[in-house]
């Protein structure tokens, strides 16, 4: 028996691919650059990595030189996680905030250190197969030579060049939009950038953290108010983690432990599987209901407790306790939506891109600057935009992931992966913010409660838990979907088509002889394979 049904329900710009060997991101010029790297002989991991390095070039809207990246990586008979995400400056104090009440986005205040380029390293360092200065190619010849800019990337290219005004960001417009920002189908080059990452590939990031392209960040960082220094970035280290998990009806669902949010998927799911939604239809009102609240409830308790694990109040393992799992789904009403506070266990913009090999090696890979460009702080000359993760600290006094020096905060970007029975079944992710937990779970309920294959689960409309009672409810399910949920109480909102506000997916799923790619509509990018 089949472990889906091949139909394909929901209007798509997609079919899966079929092959031995996939990549599937957001951006074509970057999948096609992965692959091309799995030909030359390159295992899964070499062409993540190269794919990653070139969406810093061809999609500079969500990820960069200056973000932050974690992995899964299915090698020798075992799940490896990969936590590159940075730290705050160690000077930075909760008094820098004063009297406001959110990190302010666009501010070095909330520049953490990068990781990305270290994540890069120690996942080759550990599995490469190719010379480290051979996945940057097809990235350096993009910065040097140009590319033609995708639709998805010119619109968030044009939103970012109106979000950057002033002199504060004039770097930015140096280095992005020197001309104004590209409209789709214009060519775009950056011989900054493309001098960075020949830096980068010969040195492995050493000047990076410890050279003069550090240097160069912690004097932006100075002249621009920041706290970051060159002993900042020198400490830096990315860290192997042990993945956490969860059972679903025979699935387990893996995601990197906190400081990210991957946690939320896991309660999400551990709640939903005490009601027994697969007894119903597919995209009816009862099924979305209870998805609806059950992501609640895991929001309320991620919301309260995650934060980088040396400042947590609670053990995971407690938060994913059965019992506790069970107590909080009995708060669930079929009948009426509500609101939930956080329980009490006992004690105890992004680009997401996967990537398999005919040898068995599977990566689920996420890199993201936090809020489109990040920052919009830009090392001069460098090509360097700095994320913004520090936007994702809270300021209330005492609170686990309250801002301060040498924390990691809370974070979004999460690599997911599906294995059965010990065995590797799926590399895959939902990107884009609060989504991404939401987009995990939806995929692989569609999956495992519907049997619906991994790009019928793409396509298929998305609801997204906002705040209070609003939610967002795609367009595409039936209607009574929309009329009962507001009957519950539920205060729907219904965007006018997909869009990547609702997520944006990629998938690798594993066949006997190969594997399924599936790519979401939401995105320009796609899967290829051979």
């Amino acid at each position: 028996m089949s472990d889906f049904d091949w139909r394909f329900p929901y209007p798509s710009q997609r079919m899966p691919v079929l092959a031995r060997n996939i990549v599937a991101t957001s951006q074509p010029l970057a999948a096609q650059a992965g692959l091309d790297i799995l030909r030359a002989g390159g295992n899964a991991v070499d062409a993540a990595i190269a794919t990653a390095i070139t969406l810093t070039v061809v999609e500079p809207t969500s990820n960069g030189l200056g973000a932050d990246n974690f992995a899964l990586i299915w090698s020798d008979g075992r799940l490896h996680g990969l936590n590159a995400s940075g730290r705050a400056p160690a000077a930075l104090r909760p008094e820098d905030f004063g009297a406001l009440t959110e990190v302010p986005l666009f501010d070095w205040r909330a520049v953490t250190v990068p990781g990305a380029v270290s994540g890069w390293v120690a996942a080759h360092q550990r599995f490469g197969r190719l010379p480290f200065a051979s996945l940057f190619e097809a990235a350096i010849r993009y910065a040097k030579s140009g590319f033609l800019v995708s639709p998805q990337t010119a619109y968030y290219w044009g939103r970012g060049a109106e979000r950057y005004e002033g002199d504060d960001f004039r770097a930015w417009h140096d280095t992005f939009a020197p001309n104004g920002p590209p409209k789709a189908g214009e060519r775009f080059h950056s011989d900054d950038h493309a001098r960075t990452l020949q830096q980068i590939a010969v040195d492995s990031g050493a000047s990076f953290y410890r050279g003069d392209l550090a240097k160069q960040i912690a004097a932006a960082s100075q002249a621009g108010g920041g706290r970051m220094t060159v002993d900042d970035l020198a400490a830096h280290e990315p860290e192997w983690v042990e993945p956490i998990s969860i059972d679903y009806h025979g699935y387990r669902l893996h995601e990197i432990p906190p400081n990210g949010q991957g946690l939320a998927a896991l309660l999400m799911l551990g709640i939903l599987r005490h009601h027994p939604i697969r007894d119903l239809q597919v995209d009816c009102p009862d099924v979305v209901h209870v998805q609806i609240e059950a992501m609640k409830l895991a929001f309320a308790d991620a919301h309260r407790y995650i934060a980088d694990p040396k400042w947590m109040d609670v053990d995971v393992r407690a938060l994913l306790d059965d019992d506790y799992l069970a107590g909080r789904a009995r708060l669930i009403d079929p009948s009426r939506a509500q609101n939930f506070d956080h329980g009490t266990p006992l004690s105890g913009g992004t680009i997401l891109l996967t990537a398999a090999d005919e040898r068995g090696m599977m990566v689920s890979f996420i890199q993201s600057n936090y809020t489109g460009f990040g920052s919009g702080k830009v090392v001069p000359g460098t090509g360097i935009a700095m994320q913004n993760r520090g936007g994702c600290f809270n300021l209330t006094p005492g609170h686990p992931n309250q801002a301060n020096g040498g924390k990691r905060p809370f974070h979004t970007i999460i690599p997911g992966f599906v294995t059965r029975h010990g065995a590797p079944v799926m590399a895959f992710g939902v990107m884009g913010g609060a989504m991404q937990p939401q987009g995990h779970a939806q995929v692989l309920s569609r999956i495992v409660d519907f049997r619906q294959n991994p790009q019928a689960a793409l396509d298929a409309p998305r609801w997204q838990v906002f705040d209070g009672m609003r939610v967002g409810v795609e367009p595409g399910f039936p209607d009574d979907v929309y009329d009962t949920l507001r009957a519950k109480g539920h205060d729907v909102e219904t965007p006018p088509e997909h869009t990547v506000a609702y997520g944006g997916g990629q998938a690798i799923w594993r066949l006997k002889d190969g594997y399924l790619g599936a790519s979401d509509l939401r995105r320009d990018g796609q899967a290829v394979g051979y």
